[in-house]
């Protein structure tokens, strides 16, 4: 196929989720927590991102092994100074002179230090450290001139969405009103004179499980729906994420900040939880990170705020077995602490290509392409989807869609195991091989995900492209 005919036909089939294609599209990074007894070496984890695409990761400290890992990697990383060093930060700049002397001068740039976030959370900290932030801030930022890189690491604080007084609608946005004067105000000066962006953490997930009945889980996940109507401006959101950032936008425009910039640097869904963390599952959480890469990268910003892209961190990296707190704590990593991965989703523009979209349905925008160069996919069932659903997208595929379903017929090679799944993952896979594994052609309206393992559904040989 013509190459200009591919990237206009390609374009043409992400259309229905791409807010603006003339957007600059976002970057999309991950945070490397090390809260775990069993995780990979920090050498090893730097190969795990390079051979992954990643480019941007976020720590939660300044380690020395990690950051000297990083080192010439063309990784660009994002450190922290933690909430137990804020009073110290604040109260003398020669405090934080040394740090950045110690912490940031002898990997910096070799190591490309991007930005420093200057505690977390600092405003529901247990310790009472608020009224620090700003103070340590600002001293940071004079180390940092005083070493003369300044203009290469920007200084910045994440900030969680309990931060805000009114999120719902989102153009009704504010912040608490305590905590307005004292330091949100001030923070947000700082962050406009040096030309910085607000830290937010923003997890759709938390407020979806404990409000199940006023949230729908395809306005959770990203995936296709009727949207939501914001009554004060009349602009519709089609998730949870977006409104949800656009809420810390307008308690920002409120204040008169509408030129200070976000960068969201936390966001996930985890994959496992306890009987009341509703909505934890593998499945979900693969359709929310997947389809949010797909958001982020193919561009756009909010509805609030078009033209500008959205730069993520996804959280985490890893498994972290030592969190505490109840079992999703310890279940949002994209990546099993043996690198394999827990869901397969694209973490790059060029893993775009040949990803499913969970955002939609469509079966008719197909673009046909090669195999993947990097090895074979298939496509299989999402057991999370449902029977029903599974049952209604296997119809499709072996009726309208020409799948070959002649191996899971009674007495055939692949009836057995005699189970809706693995009916329906023979089925969707062979018609997503009969199409080239053309971009959109694993989805059916998120009933399958593409794998790069080859399926085990009994004895049963699921076929390739080409054959």
């Amino acid at each position: 196929m013509d190459a200009l005919y591919f990237f206009y036909a390609f374009l043409f089939f992400l259309l229905p989720s791409i807010p603006s294609v003339f957007s600059d599209s976002g970057t999309v990074g991950v945070n490397y927590g090390r809260l775990g007894n069993d995780l990979p070496s920090p050498p090893q984890v730097v190969q795990l991102l390079k051979a992954q695409g990643i480019t941007k990761v976020k720590l939660y400290d300044t380690d020395s092994t990690v950051l000297s890992a990083l080192s010439g990697s063309g990784i660009s990383v994002v450190v922290a100074l933690p909430n137990n060093q804020l009073s110290s930060a604040a109260a003398s700049q020669s405090f934080t002179d040394s740090w950045i002397q110690s912490n940031i001068l002898p990997y910096h740039p070799n190591t490309l230090v991007e930005a420093i976030a200057v505690g977390n959370e600092v405003f529901v900290d247990p310790q009472n450290t608020t009224s620090f932030l700003v103070p340590a801030m600002k001293n940071v930022y004079a180390s940092l001139v005083k070493y003369d890189v300044a203009s290469s690491i920007k200084v910045t604080s994440p900030v969680a969405l309990s931060a805000l007084q009114t999120s719902y609608p989102s153009s009704s946005g504010s912040f608490k009103s305590d905590l307005v004067e004292p330091v949100i105000t001030p923070m947000l000066n700082f962050l406009k004179q040096t030309g910085s962006y607000l830290m937010v953490n923003a997890y759709p997930f938390f407020a979806y499980s404990a409000n199940t009945d006023k949230i729908s889980l395809d306005y959770a996940l990203l995936r296709n729906n009727s949207g939501n109507v914001d009554p004060n401006n009349g602009l519709v959101y089609k998730s949870l994420f977006d409104a949800q950032i656009d809420a810390v936008f307008a308690a920002m425009n409120a204040l008169g900040f509408n030129d200070v910039k976000i960068v969201v640097s936390e966001t996930g869904w985890p994959s496992k939880g306890d009987e009341n963390e509703v909505g934890a599952s593998e499945a979900n959480a693969a359709a929310y990170n997947g389809n949010l890469v797909r958001r982020v990268l193919t561009g756009g910003g909010t509805p609030l705020r078009r033209n500008e892209p959205l730069n993520v961190y996804l959280f985490a990296l890893f498994n972290e077995n030592e969190k505490p707190g109840p079992t999703s704590e310890r279940n949002y990593g994209l990546f099993y602490p043996n690198e394999q991965k827990v869901y397969n989703i694209p973490l790059t523009a060029e893993g775009l290509a040949g990803s499913p979209s969970m955002m939609n349905g469509s079966k008719s925008q197909v673009v046909a392409q090669p195999p993947s160069s990097v090895g074979q996919t298939w496509c299989v069932a999402n057991a999370g989807a449902g029977e029903e659903k599974l049952q209604q997208a296997l119809d499709y595929a072996c009726g309208e869609g020409g799948a070959d379903c002649g191996a899971i017929q009674p007495g055939a090679t692949c009836y057995d195991p005699n189970t809706v799944e693995a009916h329906a993952s023979y089925a969707f896979n062979s018609y997503y091989q009969r199409n080239a594994r053309g971009s959109g052609t694993c989805d059916f309206a998120g009933a399958a995900y593409v794998v790069t393992q080859s399926p085990k559904f009994g004895s049963c040989e699921f076929p390739t492209w080409g054959n």
